[in-house]
């Protein structure tokens, strides 16, 4: 019997995306809510408890909502939204980190990471187990992304006629330094104080490029940065969907959106013997939300871990 997947919050960007990357499979069976009872509690809770499988595609405060409307102990969930990526009793749903993708096979709850949280924990993450980068080390992070990453309310602005000229350029926010992906990058790096990061929105619309920022002299061994690529590559060996590009041999500028449409991410380690950066390029969409959620419910349902990616 195929198992049953449910997509709660299906109209929004994660949920389509989601859907897309399922719509054609033969190997599950995908539950749809009728459009004009979307919103009624009592039809949403039915089939979150008829799936063997739930994506939340939600706003936290909603999330944590359906979470209390699953009473079914055979039903699994994977959550896309910040609610519950650091709470106790859920798996970080990051497969390529060490010991998190046995951990999401056996998850009954698997929280997905967020989009800059994924570009930042894909290098720092194997540095501070390795024990180079060290856990208070006072790490600078910047994120590129495009504008689908605000969702519906922010693709309507980038697109609507005669919006405002700013939008034509890159815009920094979250210059309160209190970005919500923090959480989820400090407790999952183990840092032992969160990163100052800064997240830039352009005019286009997927793609992410992250970029971690290093001092060498202040990590453990004083590596160079093509020490760390090596470091890099042996930690994701064998990896499928992160791939760490050969040193000195990257394109020359690196385009934010380069990775649109896609489900895999590359790790580009530039820099020399003194000052290193760490570049994850990838889509928000894709490996930052979307992708990386049905590669999650390939784990937890058994499937082939690649089935629905876009590679």
């Amino acid at each position: 019997m195929k198992p049953k997947v449910y997509i709660d919050g299906q109209a929004g960007t994660t949920g389509l995306q989601i859907h897309q990357r399922l719509a054609g499979r033969g190997d599950i069976e995908l539950l749809d809510i009728e459009p004009e009872r979307r919103k009624q509690e009592a039809r949403r809770s039915e089939l979150i408890n008829e799936a063997d499988l739930v994506f939340l595609c939600l706003p936290d405060a909603a999330a944590r909502e359906a979470v209390a409307l699953c009473t079914n102990p055979r039903t699994r969930i994977i959550d896309a939204s910040t609610a519950h990526r650091t709470a106790p009793g859920w798996a970080y749903g990051f497969a390529e980190l060490r010991g998190r993708r046995e951990r999401i096979r056996a998850g009954r709850r698997v929280a997905n990471p967020g989009c800059h949280a994924t570009g930042f924990l894909a290098g720092a993450v194997p540095l501070v187990e390795l024990g180079v980068l060290p856990a208070d080390y006072p790490v600078a992070c910047y994120s590129l992304t495009g504008y689908s990453g605000g969702g519906k309310p922010m693709i309507a602005q980038y697109e609507g006629e005669g919006r405002e000229v700013g939008l034509d350029s890159p815009r920094t926010y979250g210059l309160e330094l209190e970005h919500k992906h923090l959480p989820e990058m400090t407790a999952q790096a183990g840092l032992a104080a969160q990163p100052v990061f800064c997240p830039v929105v352009g005019d286009y619309y997927q793609g992410m490029e992250t970029v971690v920022m290093l001092h060498n002299g202040l990590l453990r061994g004083r590596p160079s940065a093509g020490d760390l690529r090596e470091m890099l590559a042996d930690y994701y060996d064998g990896q499928e969907l992160i791939h760490v590009m050969p040193f000195g041999q990257g394109p020359g500028p690196l385009a934010a959106n380069a990775m649109a449409g896609r489900d895999d991410l590359r790790l580009y380690v530039c820099g020399n013997g003194d000052r290193t950066a760490l570049v994850a390029l990838f889509d928000n969409l894709g490996k930052g939300a979307s992708g990386a959620a049905v590669q999650n419910m390939n784990l937890m349902l058994g499937l082939p871990e690649r089935a629905g990616l876009n590679l």
